[in-house]
């Protein structure tokens, strides 16, 4: 289930800052600490917070410690500030310790656009992740998984090995089994310093959705890096949905191109409301691991078996099984959604081809669903960002 090349990228896209250092962890908590608590100013004067459902995110990081899993929190994107409001909701209990407090993902092109913001996020515990066409397999997706899979798990047995019904003449005659042996046998050294597992947190729809009613609430479909997390860490990871709202009046996308009402919150007095739900059940996330590891076996790459291979990457059978788990995902979600009392969903915000048809008319595919805003997720809505072809290999102007 887990490749060890996967978790080597993982472990260099970590190592670019120095993340073992005491004086790094140092700032990094200073930093978490510093926004979390500029967050609860700005919650606890000008808006009313509800937080339900504690009880079973405290839970979820006692089990995570004690059965040795990462954990994982998605959450719907209704906001430019759900992260870091998100945060200020919380009791300070979950920022008393560095390795506690979660790990996250954010665009380049916004949050890591210059040396001083890219150093600020990353001591944040923020992942640099490109959109608009990188897809799942890029380098903040292979360290997310890295980080999901505790330290003393970087075996080659719970790695992926081709199984004895896999060729295993094959396997032992390859040239490449000694060398694997060798790499794979060398001292290890982890490149962030943790005593417990990693926590993350990701909004799998990639961009903030804000539609005006009566879609009011309703999410993008899930994407599939958050189908990498449930799948490829070395251990199953605990996976607990969130579901907020009150966020998108703080700041709604209506003044995101007004610079005061962009950076001002907005509506103060509002309600906002973080409900968390219970954990997915870990029988459905063993046989979505159990189907992804058969798949492996049966289309690894003979000649470079520590990899994904192309099939496992872009082949039917891992897109399918990448959108059922990530359709588990959101249906986890939307049940929170659900139990709120919100209108019904439109059964077409599910669907990715109703927003990739939706996105490349800019909204003039289905004139009934209408943004706040703009939609995002149109590329020429936002600055310095890279063009990919369809298996995330960058195209270069000269290319184009």
């Amino acid at each position: 289930m887990s490749f060890p090349a996967v978790l080597e990228r993982g472990d260099d896209f970590l190592s670019e800052y120095p993340r073992r250092s005491k004086a790094w962890a140092f700032i990094s908590h200073a930093a978490c600490v510093l926004v979390v608590g500029g967050s609860k100013l700005v919650l606890n004067i000008a808006y009313r917070p509800e937080v339900t459902g504690l009880e079973k995110l405290d839970a979820a990081l006692e089990r995570s410690k004690r059965e040795n899993r990462g954990i994982i929190t998605v959450m719907n994107h209704m906001s430019v500030v759900d992260d870091p409001f998100l945060w200020g909701c919380l009791p300070w209990k979950y920022f008393r310790d560095v390795d506690v407090i979660r790990w996250g993902l954010a665009a380049s092109n916004v949050c890591f656009k210059g040396t001083f913001l890219s150093y600020f996020f990353s001591a944040g515990k923020i992942l640099s992740t490109e959109r608009f066409g990188r897809g799942p397999f890029q380098p903040s997706l292979d360290a997310t998984v890295r980080l999901l899979s505790p330290d003393d798990t970087m075996d080659p047995g719970f790695m992926f090995v081709p199984s004895p019904k896999a060729s295993l003449l094959h396997w032992i005659k390859s040239p490449l089994t000694q060398k694997i042996k060798e790499i794979d046998s060398k001292p290890y050294h982890p490149p962030v310093m943790r005593h417990c597992p990693s926590w993350i947190h990701v909004f799998p729809e990639g961009f903030v959705c804000q539609l005006q009613p009566p879609h009011s609430n309703s999410m993008r479909y899930f994407r599939w890096g958050a189908s990498r997390l449930v799948l490829e860490p070395t251990v199953p990871p605990i996976v607990v949905p969130i579901f907020s709202t009150g966020f998108e009046m703080i700041q709604p996308e209506s003044g995101a191109e007004n610079i005061f009402e962009r950076y001002l919150p907005q509506n103060y007095g509002q309600e906002i409301k973080v409900v968390i739900g219970d954990p997915v059940d870990d029988k459905v996330i063993e046989d979505f691991r159990k189907e992804w590891k058969n798949l492996c076996e049966k289309e690894y790459d003979r000649n470079n078996p520590r990899d994904l291979s192309h099939e496992l990457k872009f082949g039917k059978q891992a897109k399918d099984l990448r959108s059922r788990v990530a359709a588990e995902l959101r249906q986890n979600v939307l049940n929170i959604r659900n139990q709120l009392g919100f209108n019904p969903e439109d059964p077409r915000l599910k669907d990715p081809k109703f927003w990739k048809r939706y996105t490349n008319s800019k909204g003039l595919s289905d004139p009934d669903i209408k943004f706040i805003g703009k939609n995002w997720a149109v590329k020429e809505y936002q600055a310095k960002v890279k063009s990919y072809d369809e298996f995330g290999n960058e195209i270069k102007d000269d290319q184009r």
